[in-house]
């Protein structure tokens, strides 16, 4: 299944979510949050964020995303320096 969504362009997605401790709301906890999401509609995020609003008590701050394709077309690189060793 994840190397079928892979290959349907979804990539690795990382959301670092800031949100208010219930008892104390002047304080900030994180929560980090990762998961194959296709961007940038990112709906496997937005579903998550859905029900932390819905079902949970913490009220969000702020979310940060980051991503990365796993499978990508290789790279090639020249060498810059060429050393032989007798």
């Amino acid at each position: 299944m994840s190397l079928r969504l892979q290959l349907n362009d979804y990539r690795l997605t990382t959301a670092e979510i800031l949100y208010r401790l219930p008892d104390h709301p002047t304080l900030l906890q994180t929560y980090i949050w990762q998961e194959l999401d296709l961007a940038p509609s990112y709906p496997q995020l937005r579903r998550f964020l859905d029900f932390w609003t819905r079902s949970l008590e913490g009220k969000l701050h702020s979310v940060r995303v980051a991503q990365q394709a796993l499978i990508a077309p290789p790279a090639l690189r020249h060498a810059t320096a060429c050393l032989t060793l007798h």
